[in-house]
């Protein structure tokens, strides 16, 4: 997991969810969709993956002015054959949709041994790993994949983005554990951490962003801009250049598109951005799996098989003492724990952004420090 770099005055979770129920409700979208929407986002806060929470308010706020984003859209079910189903978003922001999405699943699942839904007419829905924690917390796997908007990576042997941060996550169930959780990027990191580093000035570990010329790219405005302003240069693929095994992150975005873009059919974003105008939808999809371990065994024998693989991984000697082995989700999971009894960091850059927000949408400003 990479450093978490951001600092700036703790706020509550509930102060957050406040603003941006606030903010939304502004906006004009139904506090039903709000509060899902809400939840989800300060979730993400607080388990750390800040650049998927609050910080993406500015984005939302730009999608609603151009028209592009349906607040009041809901999900709706155009395709069903038992344990598939396709939903349509609407062009609606993707948190509502992902977790109807992500419970349709689960629920074909428990009937069926397998669920599968698409969502199609989507837009950005926050972190994929909000939506697999949905399905391990009712007991079943989950696997959630994502079309992208932006054009952030950089192909193995390329000097131009193509493809998007493409997220991947699986959540699977344990007894006495917390469930395992991964969630990631198919980039060396998510398009939005560099702009956390942006806003909290904050150097960029080398190799996560490149020039056109493919040189590492440090300092975290100038990273800001290939990923986010200029057309050459972006982000490397999980595993990095070539002969560090970067063909490999290269190839598992190609498989997050093709199961959460092709096969529903949302728009891939080097073909969209040459035809589409500002105004119109992104097109978004989306793709959630979820598999009951009934279907397969006893209940309760997956939960335990995978309780003694965690503990066996827990129990591998570090190489540093101060740093002990863990597995997937844990580190979100004492993260979460520690932001909801300290708060969540709001940098005086984005509480700068966030009171603009408030101003131009006549929503209350909200956010108090923690406390």
């Amino acid at each position: 997991m990479a450093k978490n770099v951001t600092t700036g005055t703790p706020i509550a979770a509930e102060s957050i969810h406040a603003q941006l129920l606030a903010i939304f409700t502004a906006w004009g979208m139904p506090e039903d969709l709000a509060e899902t929407t809400a939840g989800i986002m300060v979730e993400t806060d607080l388990l750390g993956v800040d650049s998927h929470g609050i910080s993406m308010m500015m984005t939302y706020e730009e999608g609603v002015k151009a028209g592009r984003i349906r607040l009041d859209a809901r999900p709706r079910v155009v395709r069903d054959t038992g344990p598939t189903a396709l939903v349509d978003a609407g062009n609606g922001l993707g948190h509502p949709v992902a977790v109807f999405g992500m419970n349709l699943a689960v629920d074909k699942a428990l009937a069926h041994g397998v669920g599968v839904v698409g969502v199609v007419n989507s837009h950005h829905f926050g972190a994929a790993g909000a939506y697999a924690r949905i399905a391990s917390a009712r007991g079943v796997i989950g696997m959630v994949t994502s079309s992208t908007r932006g054009v952030t990576m950089v192909p193995t042997r390329g000097a131009m983005p193509v493809l998007g941060t493409n997220p991947l996550a699986f959540a699977a169930p344990a007894k006495r554990n917390r469930p395992f959780v991964l969630d990631m990027a198919t980039t060396a990191v998510a398009a939005g951490k560099v702009k956390v580093h942006h806003l909290n000035d904050a150097p960029l570990p080398a190799g996560w962003v490149v020039d056109e010329r493919g040189t590492p790219i440090t300092d975290p405005h100038e990273a800001n801009a290939f990923v986010f302003q200029k057309k050459e240069g972006g982000i490397t693929p999980v595993g990095g250049a070539e002969d560090t095994g970067g063909a490999k992150g290269y190839g598992l975005a190609m498989l997050v598109h093709i199961l959460g873009g092709a096969l529903v059919g949302s728009s891939f974003s080097p073909i969209r951005n040459r035809q589409a105008r500002d105004d119109q939808p992104h097109n978004i999809g989306h793709f959630f799996l979820a598999l009951d371990p009934k279907a397969f065994r006893e209940p309760g024998a997956f939960e335990g098989d995978l309780d003694d693989v965690i503990d066996i991984l827990r129990a591998t000697p570090p190489a540093d003492p101060a740093l002990p082995v863990l597995v997937a989700g844990e580190p979100e999971n004492m993260m979460h724990a520690k932001r909801s009894k300290e708060g969540v960091p709001i940098p005086a850059s984005l509480d700068t952004l966030i009171r603009g927000i408030c101003e131009r949408s006549a929503a209350p400003y909200l956010l108090r420090p923690n406390g």
